[in-house]
């Protein structure tokens, strides 16, 4: 029997980077832009996985709009 290990809830902005395939400075600007929101846990700059779902989807529905 295999044991599948849970979704993470946070990624840092490498794993963010390694995912999406965007450059480090695009999530950046999408960070500074509001569209990608962050949680800060000590120094780490956190993306959680629904604030990365919400981004996906951002950009889906500007695709359908047209933008």
């Amino acid at each position: 029997m295999t044991t599948t290990e849970p979704a993470p809830l946070m990624y840092r902005i490498r794993d963010v980077v390694k995912l999406t395939r965007l450059s480090r400075s695009l999530i950046y600007e999408q960070i500074r832009a509001g569209r990608l929101q962050t949680v800060k846990q000590g120094r780490a700059t956190l993306i959680t996985a629904a604030a990365l779902a919400d981004y996906v989807e951002l950009l889906e529905q500007e695709a359908r709009s047209g933008q």
